[in-house]
């Protein structure tokens, strides 16, 4: 179960909002009018994080999380590194145990998005 944060303004960005489980975090972008302008969907935490991610006019990208925290004493900020496979079937069957009480559209979304991946990847 997503534990839900409000949708928050983002001065120069899109607005968003950050659900979040123990498993993975949820960040939707929406455009100005509202309509949802792409997601990243970051799973694997707090083991192996790995972030799935498709933007309006951008497409899509898979990278890994370094969160930074090579050492207490010198803890970096969080960055996307290149990463390979994307463990779809993986995902989306999680994703549907978890995400049940999202709203439907959002939850839509984001499973047509990683079908559409793994589409395009087979290709």
């Amino acid at each position: 179960m997503f534990d839900r944060a409000a949708r928050k303004p983002v001065r120069g960005d899109h607005d968003r909002t950050w659900l979040s489980d123990d498993y993975f975090d949820l960040i939707v972008w929406y455009s100005p009018d509202d309509t949802i302008h792409g997601f990243q969907l970051c799973y694997g935490k707090p083991i192996w994080e790995r972030a799935f991610t498709w933007r309006s006019g951008h497409g899509f990208s898979h990278m890994q999380v370094d969160d930074g925290e090579v050492a207490a004493w010198g803890n970096q900020t969080p960055i996307l590194l290149p990463d390979g496979t994307f463990p779809a079937e993986t995902v989306a069957a999680e994703f549907r145990r978890r995400g049940t009480e999202l709203p439907p559209q959002l939850r839509e979304l984001v499973l047509g998005k990683i079908a559409e991946y793994v589409h395009t990847q087979n290709v």
